[in-house]
């Protein structure tokens, strides 16, 4: 088995005036057998900023829910896949300043088992106008720098390549079984 990751990461990028709230999030690292890994890309006009961002799919975890049911719920919803988690990568607890929260996510590995319907939330197809992006590592690497030229790309850069990188890792050496 491997190590848990656990990194704290502050916000660079807005002053921080006070952290009014945190948020249990699951997010995961899903890959198909290719090895292509999926995200969902946002574009976002909005308090943020107008910013094209990449991002793990995953969200904030209900109230009595397991980490490991909202993980799967919340894939389902975003990519519209099925999966299996094959094991935990770690807990990345960051902050957004501009809106005064203090976010603890929870990241899984999932390989993709089938692929059905998504279920987007409203916002996320309004609002966010949530789609599906099908990477190589690589390309995703390069994503996240592409996307890094905005103020929330980079403070996303930075919780998440961390733990792309480490996922990677634990996909060569198999140390998820």
């Amino acid at each position: 088995m491997h190590t848990i990751l656990n990194l704290q990461k502050k916000d660079t990028q807005w002053p921080l005036d006070y952290i009014d709230h945190d948020r249990e999030i699951v997010r995961a690292i899903v890959y198909d057998e290719q090895e292509n890994f999926y995200f969902v890309q946002a574009h976002r006009n909005d308090e943020f900023g107008h910013v094209t961002i990449i991002e793990t799919s995953g969200g904030g975890v209900e109230e009595g829910e397991e980490l490991e049911s909202a993980i799967q719920r919340e894939l389902r919803e975003e990519l519209g896949v099925q999966v299996k988690v094959l094991c935990p990568i770690g807990i990345v607890s960051d902050y957004y300043n501009l809106i005064h929260r203090h976010n603890i996510n929870h990241y899984f590995l999932c390989r993709i088992v089938s692929f059905g319907e998504k279920h987007l939330m409203p916002d996320e197809i309004e609002q966010f106008h949530l789609s599906t992006l099908k990477l190589s590592y690589q390309e995703a690497i390069e994503e996240y720098e592409k996307c890094a030229h905005s103020k929330l790309g980079k403070l996303l850069k930075q919780r998440e390549l961390p733990i792309l990188e480490y996922a990677k890792e634990i996909l060569e050496r198999k140390s998820y079984e």
